[in-house]
């Protein structure tokens, strides 16, 4: 069985990643792509799914030991996992060098004190673990080829193969430093140059180095926004600038439930809240990359503004089903693809325009074609601002007139506006003055409830819904007005767990509730950072700081956070690690940074 969620680090190249348990398996692997097929689809079935251990030798390869420590290796994203045993204790290190030729996947075993008996553990599964591989030898390398695919193991020990695994079993002693390398390549393709561990290592230290020194945040929760920021830089596709929301698929919203998707794409709304935080924290080149991305991404069709795209740019993105895998838990079903690619979501047009507005007034150079395109997404949403959609949620139930999609619609005009204003494009000024009012009037008079004294998830609902906390936010109303206090002080009653955490809205258990899904779902981490936020606008910035910190209490021991918390099981559950958790944790840091609100 895979480990809990929050057992897992993340190490990657900026075009994949690998997930590391903390009994030294790697369980999950996409090669070459974030959304290619897994050669390790453990983590959502199986050990027959494909794994790789690595970790002291035991008399049950069913119950590894567990490391006893294990850390980044300072600002980066190269792990360190310690095991101490009776003979000794030993250091793994895992990491993937940021790459230029083929994608590689390091782990340099380190003798500590003693000497201590070792085993790898290699069952590679192409497609998602349904497909074994032809292993065998060329030029004393190890390689699983199979169809388009190849995988080269390089090792300086002897390995051997059993039960359709390839082992190797060996012994370091204090000081000894043995090193295991595995490289994807074409299938048709001659092998790859061989590996030098050593000096990759070397480089990938220095790169995330290099990087780290770049940003401009030095509060008190630097810990948490570097860590953050590092998660969120491995999650972008560096070919292309597209940034992943999360580098797996069919981790469940809840335990044994069917809220299981992939989330290996470029949703708009997560990139472009991604760039805002980036740019916050001195990272212009990300948002440059990204700006281009998107401007590729839309070309030639920007009426038909997709919500995600692939990494590419790719717009078709079909959901399938992988019967052959149990699910993560036996949370099925496993989930390729997504087919909420083509809803109608009014909120990302605020989203990017958002984005780029931000990149505007942060003096990235200006792009004729960007200031375009955001002219383009208004001309749009003139005629459809006012029609249902699926809304920031991507129900699956009946479109509805969702408030905050309307909000990120009035967002878009506003932001448009202001580009105007600065003189950098022309456009319909007065028209669009009027526009906006029209869109605010409406959501006033249509999504709000008088008497209860709180916006609605929808025109004509009583249900609440945590993305109404980005009102203020996004300055639609101002926080003293007493409609926003009343919606937080609603959704802090309605909408929160027995721990202060908060649901995105209310779910109905067995039966298909207002998103169209049967089940349930944990504390979405995005929307109780809000509430923080929100808290510290409104001035009760000790109420806001505490809970921050009850929910940097709920990252890893590495600092990783999947998309939800499940109070009843006290443990992350979704996609990890998740961007639109990562994301709101910088922003709420910079947030109570600025005002003082924090301990110590």
């Amino acid at each position: 069985m895979a480990g809990r969620i929050e057992d897992y680090a993340l190490i990657g190249d900026m075009q994949t990643a690998a997930l590391v348990c903390r009994d030294g398996t790697v369980d999950w692997l996409c090669l070459p792509r974030f959304d290619s097929h897994a050669i390790f689809a453990g983590l959502l079935g199986t050990e027959d799914h494909g794994f790789w251990r690595l970790g002291p030798a035991h008399a049950s390869d069913a119950e590894p030991p567990r490391a006893a420590r294990r850390r980044y290796r300072g600002d980066s994203l190269v792990l360190e996992s310690e095991w101490d045993t009776p003979r000794g204790t030993v250091r793994v290190t895992d990491f993937m060098p940021p790459r230029d030729g083929a994608p590689q996947l390091t782990r340099i075993v380190e003798g500590v004190s003693g000497r201590v008996p070792m085993r790898s553990a290699l069952r590679m599964r192409f497609s998602y673990g349904r497909i074994t591989p032809w292993v065998h030898k060329v030029d004393g390398r190890t390689v699983a080829v199979a169809g388009p695919d190849s995988v080269w193991l390089d090792s300086e020990t002897e390995t051997y193969g059993k039960n359709l695994t390839t082992y190797s079993d060996f012994t370091v002693a204090a000081g000894d430093r043995v090193a295991f390398t595995i490289q994807w390549q074409p299938s048709h393709k001659d092998q790859p140059p061989l590996p030098d561990p050593e000096n990759a290592l070397v480089a990938t230290e220095d790169f995330w180095r290099e990087w780290v020194e770049h940003c401009t945040y030095h509060g008190p929760y630097r810990e948490a926004v570097v860590r953050s920021l590092i998660t969120l830089k491995a999650l972008t596709y560096a070919p292309t600038g597209g940034i992943v929301a999360a580098p797996t698929t069919s981790l469940p919203e809840e335990i044994g439930g069917v809220r299981n998707w992939d989330y290996r794409y470029t949703w708009l709304r997560d990139a472009a809240i991604t760039l805002s935080s980036l740019l916050r924290t001195g990272y212009r080149e990300e948002a440059r990359a990204w700006r281009e991305w998107l401007l590729r991404a839309v070309a030639g069709d920007p009426e038909n503004l997709q919500i995600m795209y692939g990494i590419a740019g790719e717009r078709e993105l079909g959901e399938a089903e992988l019967d052959w895998l149990p699910g993560y838990e036996n949370s099925a079903p496993v989930r390729v693809g997504n087919g909420a690619a083509h809803q109608l979501q009014l909120d990302v047009y605020g989203e990017v325009t958002e984005a780029l507005h931000l990149a505007h007034m942060t003096g990235l150079a200006r792009n004729d074609y960007a200031s375009m395109l955001q002219l383009k997404l208004i001309q749009y949403l003139e005629g459809h601002w006012d029609e249902p959609d699926e809304g920031i949620w991507e129900v699956r139930g009946p479109r509805r007139h969702f408030v905050h999609s309307k909000v990120m619609a009035w967002v878009a005009v506003d932001r448009t506006i202001k580009l105007i204003e600065s003189g950098d494009v022309d456009g319909p000024l007065e028209k669009w003055r009027d526009l906006r009012d029209d869109i605010h009037r409406d959501v006033c008079e249509k999504g709000y409830d008088k008497e209860r004294n709180t916006f609605t998830q929808s025109y004509g609902s009583k249900e609440l819904d945590a993305s109404l906390l980005l009102i203020p936010q996004m300055g639609f109303l101002p926080p003293d007005d007493k409609r926003v206090i009343g919606t937080i002080e609603a959704i802090q009653r309605e909408l929160s767990t027995p721990d202060g955490f908060i649901l995105r809205y209310p779910t109905d258990g067995d039966d298909a509730g207002v998103d169209g899904l049967p089940g349930d779902e944990g504390a979405f981490l995005a929307c109780s950072f809000w509430m923080a936020d929100d808290l510290a606008m409104i001035g009760r910035v000790d109420e806001a700081r505490k809970l921050f910190e009850k929910l940097l209490a709920l990252r890893n021991d590495l600092g990783l956070l999947a998309e939800e918390w499940d109070p009843r099981l006290q443990r992350q559950v979704g996609n990890f690690p998740q961007a639109f958790s990562h994301v709101p944790l910088i922003d709420t840091a910079l947030r109570l940074t600025a005002s003082g609100a924090y301990g110590g």
